[in-house]
Parts: structure tokens; sequence; C-alpha cells
């Protein structure tokens, strides 16, 4: 009778995760609206790329459905079942993702790099103090955060401010491509590089600056970082009018205490709902 009166208990358990692991048709409207997952939305110049960004704080980049987040891929396919193909270099949406990314990058009127978990993220002005504040390090933290490698590269770039990719690697020294691109990555990630324009002739090639002189401003904005958090949290639930379970803290590798605690300010402050354990729901659906 035990038994049998756990293994129910445990179909019941289960049963509520996988509900609570639905969205509603409600918040599927509304992202498809804020994300231009609709024909008579999608973009399909760098202005419109820019204005998309702007409303939503950041967005990824050539990224399809399956990473359940608002990216340029699918706002210019304008659908909710946006996938990307196997050949991209044949696919006219794909293409067209990818010519408006290096539009977008080349104006500099948002911050484009790579950034959390490797991803590539188009940040709004707004947003770049955020980011940098949880993900970012001080320049007196650099000599104790940073590899040997991305020290040396940002020396190299502090002195040109700006570098094609063949030429950066020749300056450091680097014999192998590999130590190039892991320090650039590194770089990217803690938003002290970003590429600032991407060239195909004779060859193929970023030319890449530093973050503090492409966004000055921005990047000497200093926050707290549990301010930081909050107003991530703040941006990431007007951008998808909902949140499940662990979702903000997966997405952008937070602490579980740390995600809840900005949920739960939002909550007092009446920004969003808490209609269950971990999920929260934007209180005004009309933003």
């Amino acid at each position: 009778m035990i038994a049998r009166h756990f293994y129910i208990r445990v179909i019941c358990v289960n049963l509520r995760l996988n509900s609570m692991k639905q969205v509603p048709e409600e918040i599927e409207l509304y992202r498809d609206r804020k994300w231009r997952r609709e024909e008579s939305l999608k973009v399909d110049t760098a202005e419109e790329v820019e204005a998309m960004v702007a409303e939503l704080g950041f967005c990824l980049g050539l990224t399809d459905v399956r990473k359940m987040m608002p990216s340029v891929y699918i706002a210019v396919c304008g659908r909710r079942d946006a996938h990307m193909p196997r050949n991209v270099q044949k696919d006219y949406e794909a293409s067209r993702a990818w010519v408006l990314k290096d539009e977008v990058m080349a104006r500099g009127k948002v911050y484009y790099a790579k950034l959390v978990k490797g991803k590539s993220w188009f940040l709004a002005s707004r947003m770049i103090p955020v980011f940098n504040a949880i993900w970012g390090c001080s320049p007196k933290g650099e000599s104790g955060i940073l590899s040997k490698n991305a020290q040396l590269v940002l020396k190299v770039l502090r002195k040109e401010w700006e570098m094609a990719t063949a030429d950066l690697r020749e300056e450091c020294g680097f014999k192998d491509k590999k130590d190039l691109t892991t320090a650039i990555d590194e770089l990217q990630r803690r938003m002290k590089v970003v590429p600032q324009e991407a060239l195909y002739k004779p060859k193929f090639t970023y030319v890449w600056t530093l973050s503090e002189a492409r966004f000055p401003e921005q990047i000497a904005i200093r926050m707290k970082r549990e301010d930081a958090v909050r107003e991530l949290a703040r941006t990431y639930l007007q951008m998808c009018g909902m949140t499940l379970v662990g979702e903000l803290s997966g997405k952008f590798g937070l602490q579980r205490w740390e995600s809840g605690k900005a949920n739960h300010a939002l909550v007092d402050e009446g920004f969003v709902e808490r209609i269950a354990t971990g999920v929260y729901r934007l209180a005004d659906m009309s933003v």
C-alpha cells in the first residue's frame, strides 16, 4: 500500500512538472510579436534588426527555434518553426541573416560579440553595463582573471586599437591559430574585445577592436552584480512574457538562488507575478 501511494505521488509530481514546462498559447502569441515570428513583422534591413534589439534588450544571432530565444535568424524567417538548414550557404534566410549580422556589426550601433556560453549576442546600449557587470572584469582584475595569451592580445590591441585576425596573430607571436582564437573568445566573453568589421577580400577576416573604444560610455558605467542580475531578469521576462522553473539560470549560467532573488525582487515591484514555484509571468502583457 505504501509503495502504491509513493508511485501515485511520483506520477502526480511528474505531471505537475511537465505541465509547468508548457508555454501557454497566450505567451507564444506574445513572443510572436516580440521576437518577430510573424510574416508581417520579419526583418530584412540592418535598421530593422537594430530596432528589434533596442526593443528586446538583447537577442542571439544565427540560432533557431531550438534555443528558445529570439534571434536575428528567426526574425528573418518570421515564423515559429525556424530551423537552421544543414547547408546554410544555399539557404536564402540563413544567408540573409548572416549579411544582416555583418551590416549591423559594421554600423556599431549595437554591441555584437560571442558572450554567454560562446553564442553570438546582440546587445542594446542599455544592456552593455548589465552584461559587463555580470561577465566582465575590471582593468585591475585582468591579471588575475585573464589568461596570459588573452592579456597579450589585449596589450597589442590597446596599442594598435584595431587589427585584422592575421595581423593580430603575427603581432602576438602565436604560431598556432588556436591560441589566438581561444584568447579572442575569452576576451569576448569578458567584454574586452569585439569584432568591428568582417572583410571578405582578398580573404575572409574579422577586424578586432576594444569594447571600451567602441562603446566607451557604456563600458565605463559600473553596476553592482545584484542590480545587474535583476535588470537581466527584468529584460528577459519582458522579452519572453513568462519564465519556467530554472529557465533564467539555465540560459545564462547563473546560480539558482541568484536568479530566484532577482525574480522575487521583480515580484515585490509588481513587475511580475509568481504563479508557481519558480514560474513567473509578466504582470502587464501589453508592454
